[in-house]
């Protein structure tokens, strides 16, 4: 039976560190826990909110209403098919604990995705992607609750309409509560080194191995990104922007040095981390938040920030890009 916890701090629940409180909230270590707390009676007329790891998110203010806390473990191999294994985890599992254990138990394909923080729960949310991979190539099916039926309901991969950092579930914020994600991980295991910086490291032609790749990326994103335990950060702020092969061509007569990964479509995503850190951003500080001086893609909270100031932040450096290069940034987190 769920316990409500009142007047309840959230600053450790939100990777940025800011300051806010839920007047009630609940952890949800089960699909009873989330059952019954929906049907609560006591909570059934309030706002409610659902927070994973808070990795993603900007909270702006005092929620007066109930925030479910995603506390569910567990792990485990569905499936041994020929050609894929078959794993599962529950939503409030540490997203890359779970990476960690896939690899270890023998079961690789994650590693692309190592060192991203959140849970496995907001991974499809976000449709996650870092180094190759995105989530989407790695997913078979998830479990949720309907909160507007009240029927739990499994996602097959076209239900999800995932795209870049985009799935059905943000387009319905607070209908569906995913519960447990299941993957398919390809066998045999084939390395994916396209990505510059990973491809430099495995250039001599010796046998590349899971962990291996799986280490590197710990490496490197180690280096480029820092530790929201350490400073408070809500990983890559602004989506890589994609514009018409037309566009990229103009900008790149004025910008030589502009990069850009062409797409099925035609078009092409550029470097959001380039464009920032071309516009004059990369290390600055306003008040307590900051860009990061090793990463102009993450924004800070130097201790005792706010929303309101990584809002102003956000806002100035959206619109530094936009009049030198003409391009519109989208923010990647959610605002709460």
């Amino acid at each position: 039976m769920h316990e409500i916890l009142t007047d309840y701090p959230l600053d450790d629940c939100n990777s940025f560190g800011f300051s806010a409180r839920s007047r009630y909230a609940v952890e949800v270590r089960s699909e009873d826990d989330l059952q019954s707390a929906l049907a609560d009676p006591r909570l059934k007329s309030l706002p409610r909110r659902l927070l994973g790891g808070g990795s993603n998110i900007v909270l702006r203010a005092d929620f007066d209403g109930v925030t479910l806390l995603m506390r569910s473990r567990g792990r485990r191999l569905v499936e041994e098919a020929p050609d894929a294994w078959i794993v599962e985890a529950a939503a409030g599992e540490n997203w890359h604990d779970f990476v960690r254990w896939t690899l270890a138990d023998g079961y690789p394909g994650l590693e692309n995705l190592a060192l991203i923080p959140g849970t496995v729960g907001a991974s499809p949310v976000q449709n996650i992607g870092a180094y190759g991979i995105e989530l989407a190539d790695r997913f078979d099916t998830l479990r949720a609750f309907d909160t507007e039926t009240g029927e739990f309901v499994t996602f097959g991969k076209a239900d999800c309409a995932f795209a870049y950092r985009d799935s059905v579930f943000k387009h319905h914020p607070g209908r569906y509560v995913v519960t447990s994600v299941r993957f398919r991980l390809p066998r045999p295991w084939q390395p994916v080194l396209t990505y510059p910086d990973i491809a430099a490291i495995f250039q001599h032609g010796e046998a590349v191995e899971p962990e291996a790749v799986f280490n590197e990326i710990v490496a490197v994103r180690g280096r480029k990104l820092p530790d929201p335990a350490v400073i408070g950060n809500a990983g890559s702020f602004f989506q890589n922007p994609i514009v018409p092969a037309a566009q990229h061509e103009a900008l790149k007569a004025d910008y030589p040095k502009l990069g850009g990964y062409p797409q099925p479509d035609g078009q092409i995503k550029l470097s959001a981390a380039w464009l920032v850190e071309q516009s004059g951003f990369k290390g600055i500080r306003l008040g307590h938040v900051g860009v990061y001086d090793r990463h102009a893609l993450i924004l800070v909270n130097h201790g005792g920030g706010s929303a309101a100031e990584i809002t102003r932040l956000a806002g100035e450096i959206k619109a530094g890009v936009r009049e030198k290069f003409g391009v519109q940034l989208v923010e990647e987190p959610v605002f709460l």
